[in-house]
């Protein structure tokens, strides 16, 4: 028999000893056996509700290594009830109640947790008499009589893969709410258990200041979210690059990055971009002066040329000038408008179609070959394009991969024209739609992008300390 064990068939435990929480995260705490206590209670930080009123949600973090403030494990677990709850010291307060699986030498069991934010003693976890089993042998004279872990575990990458997938709070910026894309995230995020919440763009508004960055909408300061997915539209991109800058300096992962979006929606930066990273993309000219037209013209070949609007979308703002006379009076008429434009080379051989790759975590999940509508030389699926499943070849994957990197984009669609000297970058999408990819190649995309970002947001095994430091904190006391 273990000398664990006790004669009569129980299992011994001292008043103190190691356990374990895995459906939040937490392989290894020190917890004091308090019998003086009804309920167990887990010493959190950040507390706070969230989800509909039907299904609570609390998300919290907790420093599970006494001393080191800089581990910090974010979790989060359904509310089954608030109570009130008086410490030993006299002091009422109400608190979330949570259930957890809790792990004790070789025995596991479900219990009630309260958290409160009392981080300043010694023990992360308080054990109460209602966590205690019939079959438990308490001597109050012992510690550890139960095997002993360590905080080994929160320095390695088992931190990472031992983390449950818990419910996150997620913000979608979107101003259409009925949009195909943003219907989909918010369906596929509540599928998955998390908490989705679309924000109009426009009605956030920002406290600026170097201690408590805020972000505002309608009347009140926005909670912390776990992620932001940007679903900015083009009339909008300075202003809501902003309010992701704004996210990104309070802290919180942002699928795409403000830099990555804002230089995706310049045609000249991103075409820029592309050339500092030497990817492949159709001979690009751009000029200011009316009176290098000819010149610009030259840069790029012969007729016929593209001339294209430095922010156009979906096809908006693209002319296909068939000769030199017709592309020097599109040029005229755009700089009579005081607009800016570039110039491209025709690919003749992509005959109307080109491929859009679909980039999340840097790898290609789906992609899709879109043709042109008879007549039209533009294949987005906005003008009238029709798109198909397709096989891409290696250099097309490895091509749309080092786009999506050159711009730091977690997310991008990658328009691809195939040439006779290989796969050439139309265009990197830092939002791009989900209806017709997710139609044309079968794949859940809405799943995928998720499938990401609960990866990004796992916690990340903690630098070990040095010398007297980490005795005293990483170790378990004798």
């Amino acid at each position: 028999m273990n000398e664990t064990d006790s004669s009569a068939g129980g299992f011994r435990i001292g008043w103190e000893e190691w356990v374990g929480l895995p459906s939040l995260g937490l392989p290894a705490l020190r917890a004091k056996i308090d019998t003086g206590a009804r309920t167990s209670a887990l010493h959190a930080f950040d507390i706070e509700a969230f989800g509909p009123a039907s299904a609570p949600k609390v998300r919290f973090a907790i420093h599970p290594i006494p001393g080191r403030d800089d581990v910090s494990i974010p979790c989060s677990a359904s509310i089954i009830d608030r109570r009130e709850v008086t410490s030993s010291n006299g002091e009422s307060e109400w608190r979330y109640v949570i259930e957890s699986q809790i792990v004790l030498g070789g025995h596991r069991w479900p219990i009630e947790i309260t958290l409160t934010d009392r981080s300043q003693l010694t023990y992360r976890m308080l054990l109460g008499r209602q966590a205690l089993r019939d079959d438990m042998i308490i001597t109050p004279s012992q510690r550890f009589c139960q095997p002993q872990l360590n905080y080994d575990v929160y320095h390695s990458a088992a931190v990472k893969a031992a983390a449950p997938t818990r419910a996150l709070r997620i913000a979608v910026l979107s101003r259409e709410e009925g949009n195909y894309s943003t219907r989909r995230l918010v369906e596929e995020g509540e599928k998955r258990g998390h908490v989705v919440e679309v924000i109009d763009t426009t009605r956030c508004y920002m406290a600026i200041n170097k201690l408590a960055p805020e972000v505002h909408y309608d009347g009140k300061r926005l909670a912390r979210y776990d992620a932001i997915i940007p679903r900015i539209g083009a009339s909008i991109t300075p202003y809501g690059t902003a309010v992701i800058r704004q996210f990104e300096t309070i802290g919180t992962y942002c699928v795409n990055p403000s830099d990555g979006i804002t230089a995706s929606r310049d045609k000249l930066h991103a075409h820029q971009i592309l050339a500092r990273h030497k990817i492949g993309m159709p001979a690009t000219a751009f000029a200011a002066s009316p009176k290098d037209t000819s010149n610009l013209i030259g840069l790029v070949g012969s007729a016929p040329l593209i001339v294209k609007l430095l922010e156009s979308t979906q096809g908006k703002g693209v002319v296909l000038a068939e000769t030199r006379k017709a592309a020097e009076s599109v040029i005229d008429a755009f700089r009579g408008l005081k607009a800016n434009f570039l110039v491209q080379q025709f690919v003749k051989e992509a005959n109307g179609e080109d491929i859009r790759c679909l980039v999340i975590g840097g790898k290609v999940v789906a992609s899709m070959k879109r043709s042109a509508a008879e007549g039209d030389f533009r294949s987005n699926l906005h003008r009238g394009g029709i798109a198909a499943s397709v096989r891409i070849t290696k250099a097309e994957r490895e091509t749309a991969v080092r786009a999506a990197r050159a711009f730091r984009l977690n997310m991008a669609g990658v328009d691809l024209l195939r040439s006779e000297d290989g796969p050439k970058v139309l265009e990197v999408n830092s939002s791009p739609g989900f209806e017709g990819i997710e139609k044309a190649s079968r794949k859940n995309i809405a799943a995928l992008l998720y499938d990401d970002i609960e990866k990004r947001v796992r916690p990340t095994p903690a630098r070990r300390r040095t010398g007297a430091a980490q005795v005293a904190t990483d170790r378990p006391a004798p």
